[in-house]
């Protein structure tokens, strides 16, 4: 069970590591907000097909929640996917997988400042190091740029991605008691309609792009495996061995994003995005190791939605 458990949730950010190239394969192909429309567009027809009876069964206490189930579907898929598929445009995929690795530093940093969680010196030292190895990927290896407040646009517009699905995840604490097919639908409809005025913008202004033949591969990528897939690979792998353990699987996000990166778009790996990956990664691990072992923790929410 544990073997099964480790293949889906590797499965899982794997597909989740393909979403950030998916979006550099999308440039020229479909533009950032037609992607983002049409994903979740999809994944709500797809995901209401083959649970529309637990969704009705559901609905009884979905109406009483639909505001915060509705900001979980603007926040952390459109808002998240929306700066991500747009800072591709502006560097490279590399930078924004291993910027997604600050994504749990900034729950750490939130959850201590909101909910004064408990923090032992490891986390500290984890999480700064994390912080340094993000820093350090956004500023292109040169951390001077960072005091001259001179950010590449993509790794500004991702940094926005990255606090945009930190508070997602805050929110989840306050997730009502339904089914895993029911608190996706519902944010994923969320997304699709909240998309649309993105995308009305992005026509607006002469930038939409309907996808081509590629585009729509891409599309129904981002629609199927890095939504659905993922989230239910996901889910089951959480029920085998638990949040916890489960939840360092997320750190793989970045690795895969990178190696696929290099891989599939030919993108050159330079001395400091492995640098980034050994701080950001290594940072994480000292931080899960020392948590504090009777603090709260964190609601575990599957990553790059």
């Amino acid at each position: 069970m544990h073997i099964t458990a480790y293949i889906c949730l590797v499965i899982a950010t794997l597909c989740w590591g393909g979403n950030t190239v998916a979006g550099k394969l999308a440039l020229g192909h479909v533009s950032p907000m037609t992607l983002t429309f049409l994903r979740w567009t999809l994944a709500t027809a797809l995901i209401a097909a083959v649970s529309l009876p637990q969704l009705k069964r559901d609905w009884p206490i979905v109406r009483n929640k639909l505001p915060l189930l509705l900001f979980y579907g603007m926040v952390g898929y459109t808002l998240f996917n929306a700066m991500l598929y747009s800072a591709v445009k502006y560097t490279t995929a590399i930078n924004v997988a291993i910027e997604q690795a600050g994504i749990p530093m900034l729950i750490f940093l939130l959850n201590l400042v909101f909910f004064r969680t408990g923090v032992s010196a490891a986390q500290v030292a984890g999480f700064g190091m994390t912080l340094v190895g993000v820093a350090l990927t956004a500023a292109h290896g040169d951390l001077a740029t960072l005091l001259r407040l001179s950010l590449n646009r993509g790794d500004a517009l991702m940094l926005v991605a990255v606090a945009a699905y930190s508070i997602y995840t805050i929110f989840l604490r306050w997730k009502p008691p339904v089914d895993w097919r029911t608190l996706m639908a519902f944010p994923a409809l969320a997304a699709a309609l909240t998309s649309l005025p993105l995308l009305l913008w992005e026509s607006a202004a002469g930038n939409a792009q309907l996808p081509d033949g590629k585009g729509w591969i891409i599309t129904f990528y981002t629609a199927i495996f890095a939504s659905l897939v993922a989230q239910i690979l996901y889910i089951k792998g959480v029920e085998w061995i638990g949040a916890n353990r489960a939840g360092l699987f997320i750190n793989l996000v970045p690795v895969f994003g990178t190696l696929l990166s290099v891989l599939l778009l030919g993108e050159t790996l330079q001395l400091f995005h492995i640098v980034s990956l050994v701080l950001t990664l290594g940072g994480i691990a000292i931080a899960e190791r020392g948590r504090p072992k009777r603090s709260t923790s964190t609601v575990s929410a599957s990553p790059m939605d």
